[in-house]
């Protein structure tokens, strides 16, 4: 808190499968078929039930601004900042109205309005954005920024929308070799469709048992 102002809280949302996918959930991006990946489209035949569908645009309705990496942003701007249709459904307007920020080196003309870049030294501009009054920081997609922030304990809450769905390959969200983390559970809901919502915390580091 700064003067009775609460500051920004940067919160993650991800779709993964049981075994931790992410990439390729939709199937329709480039993104999606990189490295031969051809099992894109693992969410599509998953329709959210009223409870999910609503939870995320609720959530998305609430940010105080939105950070990408740069293959999510331009996923995004070129659906949801283009497509007239995706433009008007609540989703699209929160993201129209709100202050978009796209952590990139290379990224020097964006043409989706409301958006800045961040280069250079990306945690202390992420630290400038938290130490702003304003709700949450949301992180949507963006599975290699979203790693780099648990890496350098920036994240401080995280939702992850499980498709009841075991891909078997392809990019996860938690790579098999990487920082270990104690989670708090805040919140757990499963809708008509099959599909849960889990929103964590990050704890600290997890105990272990020693013989």
């Amino acid at each position: 808190m700064e003067n009775g102002t609460e500051i920004m809280k940067l919160t993650t949302m991800t779709q993964v499968s049981v075994d931790g996918v992410m990439q390729g959930n939709g199937g329709a991006t480039e993104e999606d078929r990189r490295s031969g990946f051809e099992r894109g489209g693992w969410a599509g035949p998953r329709v959210f039930g009223d409870d999910t569908a609503a939870f995320i645009t609720q959530t998305y309705q609430r940010a105080g601004a939105f950070l990408f990496g740069r293959l999510t942003y331009e996923a995004f701007a070129g659906t949801w900042g283009a497509i007239a249709g995706m433009r008007a459904h609540p989703i699209g307007m929160a993201l129209a109205q709100t202050p978009k920020y796209v952590a990139s080196n290379t990224l020097t003309d964006p043409t989706w309005p409301g958006t800045n870049v961040l280069s250079g030294d990306l945690a202390a501009a992420v630290g400038d954005l938290k130490a702003r009054p304003g709700g949450e920081l949301q992180v949507h997609g963006s599975g290699a920024l979203i790693r780099w922030l648990l890496e350098h304990d920036l994240v401080d809450e995280m939702t992850l929308i499980t498709v009841p769905v075991v891909v078997g390959q392809s990019t996860r969200l938690f790579p098999g070799n990487g920082p270990d983390m104690a989670l708090a559970l805040v919140d757990s809901r499963a809708d008509a469709n099959g599909l849960t919502t889990q929103v964590y915390r990050p704890a600290g580091r997890p105990q272990y048992t020693t013989a």
